[in-house]
């Protein structure tokens, strides 16, 4: 399908890739890694063409179609419905929407054969390109990314950078391209969005590329895992679980050629060293002269795994009990977040706390930080515990003007230098990176420096909201270590699973408008969840990590006295449901009416045809009427 051959490119004087291979199949579903900086999304930029390469080839088949997912979407704008953006994948079937809608108009005033051929054929194509299924498979897409069905006629200008980035993400996904390349797919999508795009990618008949950080992930989606490392594309027949296996295998065996060749260089120079003088052996000492400057020299393995050695030392030492919460609620006006919540938090908890965007996990951070005041319910941190909180936005308050060494001393920590740039070590700061300018750092760095402080603040408790966010895997591995060294107590906000599961002994979820616990590991309670989704649909009962409706008595209420209906009111309460009833039988109709032009045997009678097509649209047209009088009577 694609063919890289001899790849050269260089930013400036360094060279990413030097004479690179590599050759792409259709239903390939690559895992592309390596570390921060190699070169990773810069491949995916020279497979659309956004790059060109300085030297080699890379030739591609003639109906190769790309769909590319990255950051720089985030930046994406428009007025539209999210639901309308997304639909923008179908351009061509839109377009031949248009032309049946000009033709039906034209109906109107001139009806003839010529006419009704060409209607017949608009609504052909208009099949073939999946036109009478655009709308719900848009919807299903969309939905499976997170959005209420309420949110899809949302403009997309209201929504954050983030689930700006999942509109795109399933408008690339509903164009369905023979090859998607995914530039960390998963930065902006919480876990029950993860799992949706891992069944997705699992029966995606296309090849796909994807650049991530998340190692469960890659696990799950890909068969292939190709290494970004020395300027090549080194593939592996597997996932990023077989890779790591393969990879220590293949680094045995460089390892133990690497030794016999430098014992055999070592040889060699004490023969050179020792007979070089004598006439009878010079000539065969040169020899080994000229043999040495031929070897092939082997390389040493470099390790890739940075070692964490850190020490808490914590000059305050909490009591048994870290923080008490009793009761808690929080309402945002009339939107409940928790209702009658209890937290405990004891000792040396570690604690994960995952779940849905949306559900009120960085609100109950927040609560518990002090930060914001619960609605209702009491809040009581325990003896001498001291606190500290990070979150993205403390990469905000870094100093962007300082050397990250000075950042660190001004942490006001008390530890001397060698101690913060043993600390920095551990973090991928050595030697005279410690004098970059925190401004000239990428997203990754600045969090890794914003994690050191954190770390050696001297706090006893720790709440690190989403700390994964923008670091590699070889700088999850130092923050798992650095955690596993803690010896306080924390709770982390996560959707990299793999991290959860090394760092946390305890799972918090937010079910029913309340936090509840679960005592064990993440693989534990993924199991124990998988149990009570497969109990509950035995029984016919619902999701039970689905909301349930609050009891009457704590819905949101209005807390003004109640008032009596005005005259009007009742008309309008009266009109709405009759209105709702008008479209639910309206949208009954429309089924019918697309199951019938959907069915290719239709275009072979003229008149049943035009007689089908006719009354769809005007049931589309009433629908859209009866929406828009609901919304105004919804609001009155």
């Amino acid at each position: 399908m694609i063919s890289i051959s001899d790849l050269d490119f260089h930013f400036g004087s360094r060279a990413l890739y030097d004479k690179a291979s590599l050759h792409i199949k259709p239903k390939d579903k690559i895992g592309l890694i390596g570390l921060n900086g190699k070169g990773k999304s810069t491949l995916l930029r020279i497979l659309v063409g956004e790059y060109k390469p300085d030297g080699g080839s890379i030739s591609m088949s003639k109906d190769v179609s790309l769909g590319f997912l990255n950051q720089d979407l985030l930046s994406y704008d428009s007025h539209e419905s999210i639901l309308m953006v997304a639909m923008q994948a179908f351009g061509e079937a839109l377009n031949v929407q248009k032309k049946i809608d000009e033709i039906l108009l034209e109906f109107e005033n001139n009806y003839s054969d010529e006419l009704v051929e060409k209607l017949a054929d608009a609504q052909e194509r208009f099949e073939l390109l999946g036109g009478y299924t655009m709308q719900a498979r848009t919807e299903e897409i969309l939905e499976g990314l997170g959005f209420t069905t309420e949110e899809l006629q949302r403009p997309l200008k209201l929504f954050s950078g983030g689930w700006r980035m999942r509109v795109m993400l399933a408008k690339i996904l509903l164009q369905q391209p023979s090859l998607l390349l995914l530039d960390e797919p998963t930065n902006h999508l919480d876990l029950p969005s993860i799992k949706w795009i891992e069944n997705y990618l699992a029966g995606y008949e296309g090849a796909v590329i994807i650049v991530s950080h998340d190692r469960e992930f890659l696990d799950r989606t890909t068969n292939t895992t190709v290494e970004v490392a020395g300027g090549k594309l080194v593939p592996y027949a597997g996932n990023y679980s077989y890779y790591l296996e393969e990879k220590e295998e293949r680094n045995a065996i460089q390892k133990g050629a690497f030794e016999n060749q430098q014992a055999q260089i070592k040889q060699a120079e004490r023969f050179i060293e020792r007979f070089k003088a004598k006439a009878s052996k010079a000539k065969q000492a040169q020899s080994r002269v000229k043999a040495l400057d031929k070897l092939e020299r082997v390389e040493d393995v470099a390790s890739a795994d940075a070692r964490v050695n850190m020490k808490f030392n914590f000059t305050v030492h909490p009591g048994r009990h870290i923080l008490r919460m009793e009761h808690v609620g929080k309402k945002y006006g009339e939107k409940i977040i928790f209702r009658d919540t209890t937290v405990h938090i004891e000792r040396g908890d570690k604690i994960a706390l995952i779940g849905a965007n949306g559900k009120g996990k960085s609100t109950l951070m927040r609560l518990v930080a002090g930060q914001e005041a619960p609605t209702n319910g009491n809040h009581q941190l325990g003896h001498n515990v001291i606190m500290s909180f990070y979150a993205q936005h403390q990469l905000e308050s870094l100093r962007i003007e300082n050397e990250i060494l000075q950042e660190m001393i001004e942490a006001g920590s008390k530890r001397n230098e060698m101690e913060l740039r043993s600390v920095l070590g551990s973090f991928l700061f050595s030697g005279e990176e410690v004098y970059k300018k925190i401004k000239v750092l990428s997203g990754g760095e600045k969090s890794r420096v914003a994690l050191a402080k954190t770390l050696i603040s001297e706090a006893n408790f720790l709440l690190l909201d989403e700390p994964t966010n923008h670091l590699d895997m070889q700088s999850v591995n130092i923050l798992i270590q650095a955690l596993e060294q803690y010896q306080g107590t924390y709770i982390v906000i996560s959707h990299d699973r793999f991290f959860v599961e090394n760092v946390a002994n305890k799972i918090w979820f937010i079910e029913d408008y309340q936090l509840k616990e679960y005592p064990g590991t993440y693989a534990e309670y993924e199991q124990w969840q998988e149990d009570r989704e497969k109990d509950a649909k035995k029984a016919g009962l619902p999701s039970p990590s689905a909301n349930k409706p609050l009891p009457k008595e704590e819905k949101p209420v209005d807390h003004m006295p109640a008032k009596t209906p005005s005259p009007d009111q009742k008309k309008a309460l009266k009109e709405l449901a009759e209105v709702e009833k008008k479209i639910d039988e309206r949208e009954k109709e429309m089924a019918v009416y697309e199951a019938q032009l959907a069915d290719p045997k239709i275009y072979d009678n003229v008149s049943q045809l035009k007689d089908a097509t006719l009354k769809f649209e005007q049931v589309k047209k009433e629908l859209a009427q009866l929406n828009d009088r609901w919304e105004m009577l919804a609001e009155m």
